[in-house]
């Protein structure tokens, strides 16, 4: 996996937004302005933090030792996934359709439904 297909994927998902506002060398995904995923442009091999449910995110650590608590994140509720390919490509789309899901659960009923009523553009 690389930048540009993680890129890809991550906008996507509907409404997501991609923003630095930890300066130039960290890429931000939000939905609805919730963050959803984190990519540091820095790393090599290249990584992502996700949001996870507590226990989910314990047992993917358990099974990956390229999933690690999330590096500057809380994290109980966040891990960092080094994509070294030792992680199944679909199990890290599952992980990110999670992080994504669990963010958009988390939303105001009028925030989903805002986000309901957009088309799959990014926007």
């Amino acid at each position: 996996m690389n930048l540009t297909e993680l890129r890809f994927y991550l906008l996507a998902k509907k409404g997501t937004t991609e923003e630095m506002p930890f300066g130039p060398d960290n890429w931000v995904y939000k939905v609805v302005g919730k963050m959803f995923a984190l990519v540091p442009l820095d790393a090599d091999p290249l990584t992502i933090s996700l949001k996870c449910e507590p226990g989910q995110a314990l047992l993917l650590r358990d099974v990956y030792p390229a999933v690690q608590p999330g590096y500057h994140m809380n994290k109980t509720h966040w891990n960092t996934v080094t994509l070294d390919g030792t992680i199944p490509e679909p199990e890290i789309w599952g992980m990110i359709d999670d992080s994504y899901d669990l963010v958009v659960a988390g939303l105001s009923r009028a925030q989903r439904a805002a986000l309901d009523a957009l088309s799959h553009s990014g926007y």
